[in-house]
């Protein structure tokens, strides 16, 4: 609790430049409880004490009490938030927590804090260090995490042998044996700042030969996860909105003839799925925490109805990672949701006995783990025709951002964002087959036996036991989408020796110190088999070290063979088209 002379001290504004408050604490307000709140909700995308673990994502909340709305320069902030002219004072942190897209539409913090107290108790600890300047204490509930120094900022200026020579064709091969090891370069404090994107005759973008990029569409906001239907039109989540789009193409495919929203009002949706797949009744959407359905006929450009509830809820706990990918087996037995983690390393974990942890692998399997992070870091499957409250299919992969079925082979495929501030090199990013009853590390082990320093000691049982993903892409790439180009036709279909690939949209992340990531990549097949190595597909969208001027989405096959790309830092939709020389 905050005392009476620090409350005073607080509505005086005697502590740190400029902060005024225009309304008093919530009473009862306690800023220790509220750096709690703060550590489970907040600190995968922030930080708001040195030192404190928190993720960079977001810009740092340590001063933000009376800081004017987006002031800090080394932040590529939306351009809803810099245009919406607010200074972070008791009130409009409170209102603007309550419902973030209500108070600034646009705005890409889309995770609101629901319960009233827990909002103002986040409230109290964000101006009270802001305020004090020191370290609010709270009661450890487990063993201390292993010490890292905070994220370290990168300066933009790196000599140009140093940016990543990313081209058409370039092979990158990451191995596990190769692996530097923990902390062996400082943890990377390095926003991805979104450049404007340059003139048409000045996009230097590169694809190999006989393939064009060219926009398909532009002005939309946020694009993510797309999906084919069978008619051709292209189904966009546009998830900071909570909408999706259809976008129905013109007969030569490179423009969209229509451009409507299908249904609006939904919570950060992401995944979307036709079912049954060849002559759809329904069109699943997985939103941050359930799953619903639209009745659906081909052709449909609105919902013929209200949605229906088929998962009312995915996990106990919201926050963290928020998208929700969903995708059916091959025979639409069964589908399949991704649940990202709501922390980075889960240090807040409590401790277990040998029989507890025997107990709870019996009924959420192995390396399952438990309190705020039940069901998360796991893919779920649900039968289709009694979804209920499914069971865990895997386990230990961290942030499974998007997933995709292998049209001949029929395995289920992620493509997984790993862990932060161990350096610039840990941890690989990964695309792999997933396993039903496989343990993929997260957050105890990496990679393997890989044990994550800050976890060290806390698992001897699971070591031995961990499943190795089948491709990993460089450290702090974020994977953020996975297709397998399967069009045998069309007038912009690709050669033969495409067919049963994979193309990987990698997004560029923040916590490392050279760029990687803004492009698309690709992985090769043979007979549903992945080589260890991924090449590059589509380049030239980095310009410095700490800016490029897109961040790829989402990847899917267009009805004419071409391969669309979602861009959602400038809101494009590119398509990669082919033709014969």
């Amino acid at each position: 609790m905050i005392s009476s002379y620090g409350m005073r001290r607080l509505r005086e504004g005697l502590f740190g430049a400029g902060l005024v408050l225009t309304a008093p604490l919530a009473f009862g307000a306690d800023a220790v409880v509220g750096k709690a709140v703060f550590k489970t909700q907040c600190s995968l995308c922030h930080s708001a004490e040195a030192g404190d673990g928190g993720g960079a994502q977001g810009p740092s909340l340590a001063l933000v009490a009376g800081r004017r709305a987006a002031a800090d320069a080394r932040f590529s902030y939306s351009a809803a938030l810099r245009a919406a002219n607010l200074t972070w004072d008791s009130a409009t942190l409170e209102r603007f927590l309550a419902a973030p897209t209500t108070v600034v539409p646009g705005s890409t913090m889309v995770v609101p804090v629901v319960n009233a107290g827990e909002r103002a108790n986040l409230v109290a600890y964000l101006q009270s260090a802001a305020v004090a300047g020191r370290p609010v204490q709270v009661a450890a509930q487990s063993a201390a995490p292993f010490p890292a120094a905070a994220p370290v900022a990168v300066p933009a200026t790196i000599t140009a042998d140093q940016l990543p020579t990313d081209a058409p064709g370039k092979v990158h091969q990451v191995r596990v044996e190769d692996l530097p090891r923990p902390f062996a370069t400082p943890a990377a404090r390095n926003f991805p700042q979104v450049a404007p994107p340059p003139p048409v005759a000045e996009r230097k973008l590169k694809v190999p030969a006989g393939f064009a990029v060219e926009v398909f569409a532009e002005g939309l906001t946020g694009p993510r996860k797309m999906i084919i239907a069978p008619n051709g039109d292209v189904f966009v989540a546009t998830t900071q909105q909570g909408k999706i789009r259809v976008l129905r193409p013109t007969a030569d495919g490179t423009k969209p003839a229509q451009n409507v929203f299908y249904v609006e009002g939904l919570a950060q949706p992401y995944g979307i799925a036709f079912y049954p797949a060849r002559n759809p009744r329904w069109l699943y959407v997985a939103e941050t925490n359930r799953v619903v359905r639209y009745a659906y006929k081909m052709g449909d450009l609105k919902p013929a109805g209200q949605p229906e509830v088929v998962v009312a809820q995915l996990s106990p706990v919201a926050g963290g990672h928020f998208s929700r990918d969903l995708v059916f087996s091959p025979d639409g037995s069964k589908f399949y949701v991704s649940v990202g983690s709501l922390g980075n390393i889960a240090e807040d974990l409590t401790r277990k006995t040998s029989a507890e942890l025997a107990a709870w692998e019996a009924q959420k399997g192995l390396g399952a783990a438990w309190d705020k992070e039940t069901n998360r870091a796991a893919v779920l499957v649900f039968d289709t025709a009694k979804p209920g409250s499914g069971r865990v299919f895997s386990n230990g992969i961290r942030n499974c951002v998007a997933m995709s079925v292998h049209p001949k082979a029929g395995d289920v495929w992620c493509v997984t964002n790993e862990r932060d501030n161990l350096g610039d090199d840990l941890v690989p990013d990964y695309a792999t087959r997933v396993k039903g009853g496989a343990f993929y590390g997260w957050p105890w082990y990496y990679l393997g036996d890989n044990e994550d320093p800050r976890q060290a000691g806390q698992r001897p049982d699971l070591k031995g036991k961990i499943t190795v993903p089948d491709v990993l892409f460089t450290a702090h790439s974020a994977a953020t989408s996975i297709t397998f180009y399967d069009a045998t036709r069309g007038s912009s279909v690709f050669p033969p020796e495409y067919q049963g690939d994979a193309f990987v949209a990698l997004h560029g992340s923040w916590n490392r110190g050279i760029r990687t990531g803004h492009k698309i990549v690709r992985i090769r097949l043979k007979d549903g088999v992945p080589s260890n190595h991924y090449e590059d597909f589509l380049t030239g969208f980095i310009v410095t070290n700490n800016s490029a001027w897109a961040r790829p989405g989402g990847v899917a096959v267009a009805a004419d063979g071409s391969l669309l790309v979602s861009d959602d830092g400038n809101h494009f939709i590119w398509r990669i088209s082919y033709k014969k020389p």
